[in-house]
């Protein structure tokens, strides 16, 4: 089974064949594949899988997931930057 966890699209390489791209995971930075998504900007969120970035996610859900994946223990806690925004349900 994959689990498949949200990235955060942070750079764009347009002039590249295929379109690549750096995306964030929970802290850990991969160079992945975005020509399935020619649309995506920098800053969404997309669901990789061996390297493609195969769908874009919504932000909020990405979020929601990203939390849910950390309180189970899957991920750890981020700092910095790329932290996570508090649950507004907890605060």
């Amino acid at each position: 089974m994959c689990l498949a966890i949200p990235g955060k699209v942070t750079s764009i390489d347009r002039n590249s064949t295929p379109i690549m791209g750096i995306v964030n995971f929970a802290g850990i930075s991969r160079a992945v594949c975005l020509d399935w998504l020619p649309e995506i900007q920098i800053g969404e969120y997309v669901i990789v899988h061996v390297g493609f970035a195969i769908s874009k996610v919504d932000e909020n859900d990405a979020l929601e997931t990203l939390r849910l994946l950390e309180q189970m223990g899957e991920i750890q806690p981020q700092s910095g930057e790329d932290s996570l925004p508090p649950d507004p349900d907890t605060t």
